[in-house]
C-alpha cells in the first residue's frame, strides 16, 4: 500500500478558511499603508544565502541554525527567505534608489524557518512587512509605530499591548555590552545552555530566553536605556513624546532586543497573552546601519514585519463566505436553463454566485445556507412567466418578487454585499 502523501511538518495548507482570514487582515493592511502613502513591492522567496549572513548575522539562531539553505546546480548558495527587511534593503540597492528620496515600501508572502512548529508559529508562515528607507529621526519612528497600531486596531484585535525600547548606537553599545556580559557571567552557572553560549556571541539575546529560569537570574540585569549615549537618549525621548502627541498607548520594556544583528535604537512589540508563547503579532525597529552593511550609502531606515497567521487566529470569528448569491430552480429543464443564463449574469456583473442545479428544492436551499450566502434567488414557473425573480434574504428571510435587473441593483446596493458577514 502506497504510503499516504502529506504535507511537511510546520508547513500548512491554506484552505479557504484560512485565506478568507488572511485576506480580511490584507484588506485593511492595504487600506492602513495607504493612509501612510506606502507602496507595494513583491520579493523573490529565493534570496543569495550571503544576504543574510550579512544582515541578520551569523551568529544568530535564524542563519545558524533555522534557515533552509542549498547549493544549486550551478553552484550558487540560495536560501528560501527566513525574513523580509533584508530582501527589501537588497532590491532597494539593486533598483539604484538611494538618490531617490523616501522609499515607503510595503509587502506579503511566504517566509521559512525550520523552528519548533506550535501556535502560531509554522516553518512557512505568512507575513506582511512595511519599510521605510530614508527616514530619520524619533517622530518617523512615531509614525511607523503608530501605523503599527493603527493596523490592529483596525482589525478590530482587543487586549494589545505595546512595548518598546532602544537598542542603542554603535557609540554607546559597546559599553553596555561590555557591562551585559560581566553580569551574565556572574549568573552563567544558572542559565541555560543556549544562553552560555550566548553570552560571548549575543549577549542582548539572553535578555529574551524564554527560559523562566533564566528570566529569574535577569531581573536586575543592566538595562541598555541606562547606558544610551546623549544622541540615542535624545531620540528616545522624542520617540516616546511623538506616541504620545499620536495618542498611542505604550509601555517601556527594557527587556526587547529582537533576533536580528541590524537593529538600532528604536525597537518594539505587539504582543498579546491570547496565543499562548508565541505572543508577538506585531515586531520591528530602526536599523540604519543596515544598508551601509549591504554595500549601500549610509542611510536611516526603519520597519515592522507582523505574522498573518497569528493575526489571523485573533480575529473575531467570524463564518466564511463562499458566494453572495445562491440561484435556486424550481421545475423543469427550461427552468433549470433560464436559472443558469440568470447565474451567468449575476458573475457577468460581478456578483458572487453558486447555481444550485436544480431538483429538490430543499436541497437547493441547504446549499445556499451552507455557502452561508446573503441572498437566495428562485425561479419557478410563475416567475419564468413573468420574467421576474424571488429574491430572499437569507439573514431573516424576508423576500420580494423583482425583476432580474431590479433583484441584482438591490444585491449591489445592499449593504449585505460586505465580504464575510451574512
Amino acid at each position: 500500500m502506497a504510503k499516504k502523501l502529506q504535507s511537511i511538518r510546520g508547513i500548512h495548507d491554506g484552505l479557504p478558511h484560512d485565506v478568507a482570514r488572511w485576506q480580511q487582515v490584507e484588506r485593511v493592511a492595504r487600506q492602513v499603508f495607504s493612509n501612510y502613502a506606502f507602496s507595494e513591492v513583491r520579493l523573490p522567496v529565493l534570496e543569495p544565502t550571503e544576504l543574510f549572513v550579512r544582515s541578520i548575522g551569523e551568529a544568530t539562531d535564524i542563519v545558524s541554525k533555522e534557515m533552509y539553505h542549498f547549493v544549486d546546480q550551478g553552484e550558487d548558495a540560495i536560501c528560501l527567505r527566513p525574513e523580509g527587511t533584508a530582501g527589501a534593503v537588497r532590491a532597494y540597492l539593486q533598483a539604484g534608489l538611494t538618490r531617490a528620496g523616501q522609499q515607503r515600501w510595503f509587502y506579503t508572502g511566504p517566509m521559512f524557518r525550520r523552528e519548533r512548529p506550535q501556535k502560531g508559529r509554522l516553518r512557512q508562515f505568512q507575513q506582511m512587512g512595511a519599510e521605510c528607507f530614508g527616514a530619520a529621526g524619533p517622530l518617523a519612528d512615531a509614525e511607523v509605530l503608530a501605523m503599527g497600531w493603527q493596523l490592529v486596531t483596525q482589525l478590530g484585535l482587543q487586549e494589545l499591548t505595546m512595548e518598546i525600547n532602544s537598542l542603542g548606537c554603535s557609540a554607546c553599545r559597546p559599553a553596555y555590552r561590555e557591562a551585559l556580559v560581566n553580569f551574565l557571567q556572574q549568573k552563567s552557572e544558572h542559565l541555560c545552555e543556549t544562553c552560555i553560549q550566548r553570552i560571548d556571541s549575543n549577549p542582548m539575546r539572553v535578555l529574551d530566553c524564554k527560559n523562566e529560569t533564566c528570566q529569574q537570574q535577569l531581573h536586575d540585569a543592566p538595562e541598555m536605556i541606562r547606558h544610551l549615549c546623549s544622541d540615542c537618549d535624545t531620540h528616545w525621548a522624542g520617540l516616546q513624546q511623538g506616541l504620545a502627541t499620536l495618542d498611542v498607548p505604550y509601555r517601556i520594556n527594557p527587556r526587547i532586543v529582537r533576533g536580528l544583528d541590524y537593529y538600532n535604537r528604536t525597537a518594539f512589540e505587539i504582543i498579546t497573552d491570547q496565543l499562548g508563547a508565541q505572543g508577538t503579532v506585531l515586531a520591528g525597529g530602526r536599523y540604519d546601519g543596515l544598508i551601509g552593511e549591504l554595500g549601500g550609502p549610509a542611510t536611516p531606515a526603519i520597519g515592522f514585519a507582523a505574522g498573518m497567521e497569528r493575526l489571523a487566529l485573533l480575529l473575531p470569528e467570524t463564518k466564511a463566505v463562499s458566494a453572495q448569491v445562491t440561484v435556486v430552480a424550481i421545475g423543469d429543464d427550461n427552468i433549470s436553463t433560464a436559472s443558469l443564463r440568470h447565474a451567468h449574469s449575476l458573475r457577468q456583473a460581478g456578483i458572487s454566485t453558486i447555481h444550485a442545479g436544480g431538483g429538490a428544492m430543499k436541497r437547493q436551499m441547504k446549499i445556499a445556507d451552507r455557502e452561508n450566502t446573503a441572498f437566495c434567488m428562485i425561479i419557478g414557473e410563475d416567475e419564468l412567466a413573468a420574467q421576474q425573480v424571488v429574491l430572499k434574504k437569507m439573514c431573516d428571510g424576508s423576500q420580494q418578487t423583482l425583476s432580474l435587473d431590479a433583484a441584482m441593483e438591490y444585491i449591489q446596493d445592499s449593504s449585505l454585499m460586505t465580504v464575510g458577514q451574512k
